[in-house]
This record gives structure tokens, sequence and C-alpha cells, in this order.
């Protein structure tokens, strides 16, 4: 996962991912999420998505969530994560509000 920790931008799925565990999920609900976000426009196959969760872990912007005997894993996003997606968040709203402000000037 190319995402940039230093301010740099998250990637779409990123982004997604960290918004789908702001509740406990597994990954099959986390692909359901992000597919029905989306509108279909992204759709995650399994493979994509455990290791873009296990990438997660690593930098400790999700966790395992309750007890996963007999159960599938459900995961939750961490203190740092919910930092890490507000940063996008804010991100993105910058980068919205100058593309606005330059779009409505008269040519």
């Amino acid at each position: 996962m190319r995402d940039n920790v230093k301010g740099g931008a998250l990637t779409e799925v990123t982004f997604y991912i960290l918004l789908s565990v702001y509740s406990p999920r597994h990954g099959y609900m986390i692909m359901q999420f992000i597919e029905e976000q989306t509108g279909g426009r992204l759709s995650l196959g399994a493979g994509t998505l455990y290791g873009a969760l296990n990438s997660l872990q690593e930098k400790g912007w999700i966790e395992p969530y309750g007890s996963s005997e007999g159960r599938k894993k459900e995961y939750l996003i961490t203190a740092q994560g919910k930092e890490i997606a507000e940063k996008e968040l804010f991100r993105l709203q910058e980068l919205v509000n100058i593309a606005v402000g330059i779009m409505q000037q008269p040519s």
C-alpha cells in the first residue's frame, strides 16, 4: 500500500477501509460497505482486502475487535487510524475548496 503517513494522500481503498471500521466489521462486511458506499464503483477482491487489512494492522491504524473464536475476525479503527482518516478528510476538503474556487472564477 502506497499510503503516505506524513500528510500525503491515502489511496481511496485505504480511506474507505478506515471509514468502514469506525464500527466493528469483518472482511466480507467491509467489502460490502465499500461497494455500497461507492455505488459499485469500487469492488475489492478478498486477496486485496486481506492484504490491506494486514498492512493497516502493521501500521497500527486498525486492530482486531472482540473474540474471533468461532466467528469471522472483526476489525476496528484505532485512535491513530482515526487521526489519519481525519487528516485525509481535511486534505480532501481543502482540495475540493480550491477546485471550486478556481472553477467558479469568471473566465
